[in-house]
């Protein structure tokens, strides 16, 4: 089993040197030990935020090649209801209800941000 869920506020702390934050820095050295996943939402959204940030001169191509190389597995197993009918309850997007779920089929107790959402009446099936 993985450690942890990554976002990209997490992520582009480690990248992006005038960024780093000893909690997400602490954060992406347990994935670099015990691994990290993310919902498939994330491969798009990663490499946006790479991109822009090489535009504005933050990063070179090289940092962001070196920065894809990282061993995050990514999630498509989610249940799509479920999903959007998550989203729909609390005013989430898809993709921050795609990284809720995540996290909570993953097996984690609770987020590391705890949401503002009444958690309880969401039905949650544990896939693994």
């Amino acid at each position: 089993m993985t450690s942890i869920v990554i976002d990209n506020s997490v992520f582009l702390a480690r990248c992006l040197a005038d960024e780093e934050e000893p909690t997400a820095i602490g954060a992406m050295q347990q994935v670099a030990e015990e691994g990290g996943v993310t919902p498939r939402t994330w491969w798009c959204e990663l490499r946006d935020a790479l991109l822009v940030n090489e535009r504005r001169g933050r990063m070179s191509p090289q940092q962001v090649s070196d920065s894809l190389a990282l061993g995050i597995s990514m999630d498509d197993q989610h249940d799509e209801s479920r999903l959007l009918e998550l989203a729909r309850r609390h005013g989430l997007t898809v993709d921050d209800a795609a990284f809720l779920w995540q996290h909570w089929t993953s097996g984690f107790a609770k987020p590391r941000r705890q949401p503002a959402l009444p958690l309880s009446n969401i039905p949650i099936r544990r896939h693994g």
